[in-house]
């Protein structure tokens, strides 16, 4: 369903003599000379990168900075001057008139921050206004923009009309009318940033779960940090007209390209992109036991006590963990039922965080765990644990961005 999109080398040059601007590109010139040397106006330069099929792509920037031209490029509404964009394997450079509709109808739909509706028109019809456009009969047409309309919540508005409808309503129908012709490509042009930020929220979660249900290739161009790090897979910076940095949003946070991304990306809510697993680390006491749970105290506590620890972190034999015990609670275990008793018994309430929990909601668990918190992977697997002062340091904007994962301390093999 979802379509890759590679976009090779494009210029989009503005002005009488593109040639000439394509000339002084090869010299090497920049956008700010070839406008000085010919008057020519470079809206895009050399963008080269690939979107991946499923994917959600975002492409930022400030005003100018190319990024509206870019996306517009992608469906030929707006003609690149140079390049290749190619869509599944297909140059859409190459197509007549006839296959560029038939492309656009069935493949690419768009959503513009503008909600575009047809007062006079009710929600379905508008809904299924495009379908109309391109001559499918009513019954089909209005069978496809209902499917659409429950996947955006307004099953129950079609007979509406949008002056009844709140703003991210109009524009959930607006997405929906993008919806009815399931395309496999989705262009999104600040399709949210005329919302208020509630609704703008909303609006995101709304993307985000859809692309749960089916998973498409979206371009969504956005100047907002935020919002491009919690819903994008990856992001492209742009800076007149080039694309300065692509990356995921902690590749981006943790190594930005230039001093333009690192003032970009300045004041940026990390918390929102990195997860629990990004801040865990396995410099801790681990030890790995081949009788899982059934293990004995008295190893444990003697290790412990060996090397001055306060507590120490039990996982199985297949890297799964198990629990986290201290001093305190094995010599109590012991106290109260010898070494018979299996390690299990020692073990401290302190549940574990899954590795994709956001930071934003690991305040309350780190705060209340009396040993750093453990994280856990999808199979249960120890992945490392949160310190409170680690947390803190991450949280602190004044510091240098998370490092990757450092070489990992091996655990002791217990029995």
């Amino acid at each position: 369903m979802a379509k890759q999109i590679r976009i090779e080398h494009v210029f989009k040059v503005f002005g009488g003599d593109p040639k000439r601007a394509l000339e002084l590109v090869k010299q090497g010139l920049s956008k700010q000379e070839i406008l000085e040397r010919s008057g020519q106006s470079i809206g895009v330069f050399d963008a080269h990168f690939t979107i991946e099929a499923g994917e959600t792509f975002v492409v930022m920037g400030l005003s100018g900075s190319g990024k509206s031209t870019l996306v517009r490029m992608l469906n030929r509404l707006i003609e690149p001057t140079s390049g290749q964009i190619v869509v599944d394997g297909q140059d859409i450079g190459s197509l007549n008139p006839k296959a560029l509709r038939q492309l656009r109808r069935k493949d690419i739909s768009m959503v513009f921050q503008s909600f575009a509706l047809m007062p006079h028109m009710n929600v379905l019809d508008n809904t299924a206004f495009g379908l109309e456009l391109d001559g499918v009969d009513k019954p089909t047409r209005q069978k496809q923009a209902q499917a659409a309309l429950e996947q955006v919540g307004l099953a129950a508005w079609g007979a509406s009309y949008p002056d009844e409808l709140s703003g991210g309503m109009q524009q959930r129908v607006g997405l929906a009318r993008a919806l009815a012709s399931n395309p496999s490509i989705l262009l999104m042009d600040e399709a949210f940033s005329a919302l208020d930020p509630i609704i703008r929220s909303e609006m995101q979660s709304e993307l985000l779960r859809l692309q749960k249900i089916q998973r498409r290739t979206i371009v969504f161009i956005s100047h907002d940090l935020d919002e491009a790090t919690r819903i994008g897979d990856r992001i492209a910076i742009m800076k007149d007209g080039q694309v300065v940095q692509v990356g995921t949003p902690d590749e981006i946070l943790r190594s930005p390209a230039n001093d333009y991304v690192k003032s970009f990306i300045h004041g940026v809510d990390a918390a929102l992109v990195f997860k629990a697993g990004d801040l865990a680390r396995k410099k801790r006491m681990t030890f790995v036991s081949e009788q899982g749970e059934h293990c004995g105290c008295h190893a444990v506590l003697h290790l412990l006590e060996q090397a001055d620890r306060d507590y120490a972190y039990i996982v199985a034999a297949d890297g799964r963990f198990l629990g986290v015990v201290t001093p305190d609670s094995l010599r109590t275990t012991l106290k109260d039922g010898g070494q018979v008793i299996g390690i299990k018994q020692a073990f401290l309430n302190v549940p574990p965080v899954t590795a994709d929990t956001p930071v934003t909601e690991l305040f309350e668990p780190v705060v209340a765990s009396p040993c750093p918190l453990p994280v856990i992977g999808e199979n249960g697997e120890f992945v490392g644990a949160i310190s409170r002062n680690r947390l803190l340091r991450f949280l602190d904007k004044d510091t240098p961005p998370l490092a990757a994962n450092p070489k990992e301390i091996e655990p002791i093999l217990l029995d």
